[in-house]
């Protein structure tokens, strides 16, 4: 089957993967990346050929980048000449049959000088290199996640005691117990350096205070329904549902991320990574 065979439909999916969680996958697609693994799996659902050599891959880099990676960039994502990710040439290939012509006689009329000088084992280790790329690009199901938990554990509680101001909020025996269970280090980090509503107690969180000044000067206080860039609205504390123009109302909300925003502009690389690993350890 050729790479591009479903170009659309690899484009397409590659938008829509981030949104599958693995559980929803049937049991063929989860797993390890061997034959029947996840890795195999999503290629076939992409439309992607034979899955690359990984080790001729390693060889092909190391003769890519001091001949092509000059014009082509260092993983063929294009500099001063075209994009190979991208290729018709290189999609289409299976194992250097396309690459190799091209390699070898180069396309003076384009600007690209022959490599008469490399074999057909190199030709189809440059070839395995640039289908790595193109897989790397198109197929999620081979990404593998960086090791974050590179700070000082130690470093990062006093952090969350002292500079960080964590502990005002949060307590490693109570929100926070067996954190480090509950998430995989990449995700806390995540959660730490960009935090949403729901923090890390999940679902929605608990419901936003609000105060809503009307134009004759009265206030209603109460929880925060929903609000847009025309509308807001809110349910009193009697439980009764309102709802006015944006701009008709002065608004005040609770913020309960506030103190998380005012770090952000503060926290260093070497603080975000001490305490990652201090909250890896609340297991």
């Amino acid at each position: 089957m050729y790479r591009s065979t479903r170009l659309f439909t690899c484009v397409l999916a590659v938008a829509i993967l981030p949104l599958l969680a693995q559980e929803d996958m049937p049991p063929a697609a989860r797993g390890g990346r061997g034959p029947g693994g996840r890795g195999a799996s999503t290629r076939e659902f992409l439309g992607l050929g034979p899955a690359p050599d990984a080790a001729a891959a390693a060889r092909g880099e190391k003769l890519y980048a001091p001949s092509c990676g000059f014009c082509h960039g260092d993983k063929a994502r294009g500099a001063s000449g075209p994009n190979l990710v991208r290729s018709e040439v290189v999609l289409h290939d299976e194992k250097g049959e396309l690459i190799g012509s091209v390699v070898s006689q180069g396309r003076p009329d384009k600007g690209m000088p022959a490599f008469a000088q490399f074999t057909k084992d190199q030709i189809y280790d440059i070839a395995q290199f640039l289908h790595m790329q193109v897989e790397l690009v198109a197929n999620r199901g081979v990404y593998k996640r960086l090791n974050v938990v590179t700070g000082d554990a130690k470093a990062g509680e006093a952090y969350f005691n002292g500079a960080g101001g964590c502990n005002a909020c949060h307590s490693p025996t109570g929100d926070l117990a067996h954190i480090g269970s509950r998430y995989p280090p990449d995700q806390l980090q995540t959660r730490l350096i960009w935090p949403g509503p729901s923090m890390f107690g999940g679902g929605r969180g608990s419901p936003q205070k609000i105060t809503v000044t009307l134009p004759s000067g009265e206030t209603l206080a109460g929880t925060l329904k929903r609000q847009d860039d025309f509308n807001i609205s809110m349910y009193d504390a009697q439980g009764n549902y309102h709802s006015w123009p944006r701009d008709s109302v002065r608004v005040q909300i609770e913020d309960k991320l506030a103190a998380h925003r005012n770090l952000l502009a503060k926290y260093t690389d070497r603080d975000m990574h001490n305490l990652t690993a201090y909250l890896a350890t609340l297991k």
